[in-house]
């Protein structure tokens, strides 16, 4: 045995240099320009911009920066963002885990069809899907009447907006869960479930801590995706200020009425918790892919 080993080592060396060899057989020139363009596009179109954020949200100084973040309407915006998207993060969740949950494990007739509809939000414009809940909910919309009678205010209110938002966001956290899902298969629940576990058992101790990394990194880009959007909140909320205005909405509204200083405060905030999203969402990768030697390992 050892012997084999000592003649077939030298083989798997080689193809081990080969291999590595491969990806850089192109001229260094060509790794350079590669290189170059992929930063020079990164610097133009994201770092350029969000230096120019920062450097106009400072520019009258601190005093008229944090006045535009304590200003009323602001602090409503800012609110009227988190609660929706508080409101809007947990129901994807569920809605998430349940639709991943139900095409990984299990065959039934339109399978094919609900992944299509998930999918549904990436291929039709917020602004179509703001029109969709005014033409639901509005005053004279297929349920507008009722909804006026029973004093039940959806459009240019908060539930029109969680509404919205929940539905440009619903597909991050299944979309993100689904393809793990499929790829661990049923294997270890129905292992679970022959030696005495419940389905809630199952779920809780071998679903979910597989999925785990999955499921978070899910919840950050829906969170993020739910506190910047703007198309089909801008349909629905009517842009009342101070009650119906998100940050996305408050800044459009800033810039048209040249109040510079304060739309790039406002939009700085935005920026700020596009960057701790980032962090976190990097931490995340970075946890998940040091788990998995581990596990191997184990």
């Amino acid at each position: 045995m050892n012997a084999t080993a000592a003649r077939l080592a030298p083989h798997s060396g080689s193809a081990s240099r080969f291999e590595a060899n491969i990806a850089t057989r192109d001229a260094p020139i060509v790794k350079y320009l590669v290189l170059g363009i992929g930063l020079s596009f990164f610097v133009l179109f994201l770092l350029m911009p969000l230096i120019a954020v920062f450097l106009e949200a400072f520019r009258k100084g601190w005093a008229t920066y944090f006045a535009a973040l304590v200003e009323p309407d602001a602090v409503s915006a800012i609110q009227l963002t988190l609660l929706a998207a508080a409101i809007a993060v947990p129901l994807n969740l569920v809605f998430g885990i349940a639709a991943a949950w139900s095409i990984a494990k299990f065959d039934f007739p339109g399978k094919q069809f609900l992944i299509t509809l998930i999918d549904l939000p990436f291929s039709v414009s917020p602004v179509v899907a703001g029109l969709v809940y005014v033409l639901i909910f509005g005053t004279q919309g297929w349920i507008g009447p009722w909804l006026s009678e029973n004093d039940i205010k959806v459009i240019f209110a908060v539930p029109g907006i969680v509404l919205a938002t929940v539905f440009v966001t619903f597909p991050f956290i299944a979309r993100e869960l689904i393809p793990l899902m499929q790829a661990q298969g049923r294997d270890e629940e129905e292992a679970a479930i022959t030696l005495g576990a419940s389905g809630r058992q199952a779920f809780w101790r071998v679903t979910l801590p597989n999925i785990k990394w999955a499921l978070l990194y899910g919840v950050i880009l829906c969170n993020a995706r739910a506190m910047g959007e703007f198309g089909a909140v801008s349909v629905v909320s009517g842009h009342i200020r101070g009650e119906t205005n998100t940050m996305p909405l408050h800044v459009e509204i800033l810039y048209n009425e040249y109040q510079f200083a304060a739309a790039f405060a406002v939009a700085s905030l935005l920026a700020m918790l596009a960057l701790v999203t980032l962090a976190i969402k990097t931490y995340i990768e970075w946890r998940a892919d040091r788990d998995v030697p581990e596990e191997i390992g184990a």
